[in-house]
């Protein structure tokens, strides 16, 4: 790990995209008095105007939690391009197993909006432990009964990763991380992402630091190495800001990546038009607007205050976020090593994003 601030080669003068650089210079300065572990990405009109590393080394891989449910989602639209998969056939359709529980009535399009009412199997806690190993996780989805009704707004953290991603198994016929690999990572050109970290890049993960009384045994869990290098689609991606930041301006550029075409516009559109606006979600407590796949911003989320309407992305665990706002043309990301108390945690968020949207004006 590296001490102190490392400023990455190829940043523009913030002047130059219509950035205040005062303003702008004040989030970077919120991140460093924090004195944590973290990344910064800012990405304006397509250019680089913030990409810094504190208190670690540039490829520093951070374990995303939520902010990582973008990714399987995008690999559930591109199958809906190629005619191979329908947001509104039942999962069952293509895994017979599913089935059963009341949960056969389920859609593809109900789990991409937290509306299948499988929020967890069992418990949370329980889900947690088992998310390492992908067998058991199917397994215990196929036993499990719904929480909810089909249709109900309800946050499902980790069940619904493992179904899409099976899903995409199926179709496909390949390893979710290949998949991945080959039709996002690859067009999108980016190298320091990984679903399930690679174990000879284990010297770069960044170690979680979990504050609470339950902190010492949810930390030693995140930082194990079987968690980090499992395959866990709602919550298991490590990157890099940079690499995050880039996911989201491939998508504020209409699905083209630097070596590319990841998604089409239309697919685009369809993933961040709002299906759920004002409405409790049951399982977290808290008004959140989803589209099909992404979080979408409101006042008092961790996308900031000032955040457009329009403004998609994904938090996680407020712990990681990143987020595209088209109407100001900003890719970002933030990645930080502490996992805190919730509200706490998600205004120093919000309070960094705020800094950087009041420097776009």
């Amino acid at each position: 790990m590296h001490s102190g601030v490392v400023e990455f080669g190829g940043e523009c003068d913030p002047r130059e995209v219509g950035l205040d650089a005062a303003r702008l210079g004040t989030a970077i300065e919120q991140v460093r008095s924090r004195r944590g572990v973290a990344q910064l990405c800012v990405i304006k009109d397509g250019r680089v105007v913030v990409d810094r590393s504190f208190g670690c080394a540039p490829e520093s891989l951070f374990w995303l939690f939520s902010a990582s449910k973008p990714y399987v989602a995008i690999l559930v639209h591109q199958l809906v391009e190629s005619g191979v998969l329908h947001l509104d056939d039942e999962v069952a359709a293509y895994w017979p197993q599913f089935a059963g529980e009341g949960k056969d009535g389920i859609t593809v399009r109900d789990v991409l909006r937290h509306r299948s009412g499988l929020t967890t199997v069992g418990s949370y806690l329980s889900d947690v432990r088992a998310m390492s190993d992908w067998d058991r996780s199917l397994r215990r989805i196929e036993q499990a009964r719904r929480t909810y009704a089909i249709g109900t707004v309800a946050y499902s953290p980790l069940a619904s990763g493992f179904v899409l991603g099976e899903l995409v198994q199926r179709i496909t016929r390949h390893p979710l991380p290949d998949v991945l690999r080959e039709a996002v990572l690859g067009p999108l050109g980016v190298h320091n992402t990984y679903l399930g970290q690679p174990s000879e890049l284990w010297g770069r993960q960044v170690p979680l630091k979990v504050s609470g009384v339950t902190g010492p045994v949810v930390q030693s869990i995140l930082n194990r190495r079987s968690t980090r290098e499992a395959v866990i689609p709602a919550g298991g991606v490590s990157t890099t800001a940079r690499d995050l930041a880039e996911l989201y301006l491939m998508l504020l550029r209409g699905g083209i990546g630097t070596s590319g075409r990841v998604l089409r516009p239309e697919s685009i559109a369809a993933a961040v038009t709002p299906t759920s606006e004002g409405e409790v979600d049951r399982w977290a407590q808290l008004p959140i607007r989803w589209g099909q796949g992404f979080q979408l911003a409101r006042p008092d989320s961790a996308f900031g205050q000032l955040s457009s309407p329009r403004t998609f992305g994904h938090n996680g665990s407020n712990c990681c976020i990143g987020w595209a706002d088209p109407d100001r043309q900003l890719a970002y990301a933030y990645l930080t090593d502490h996992l805190g108390r919730g509200p706490a945690e998600r205004a120093h968020h919000a309070a960094v994003a705020d800094r950087v949207l009041a420097a776009a004006g």
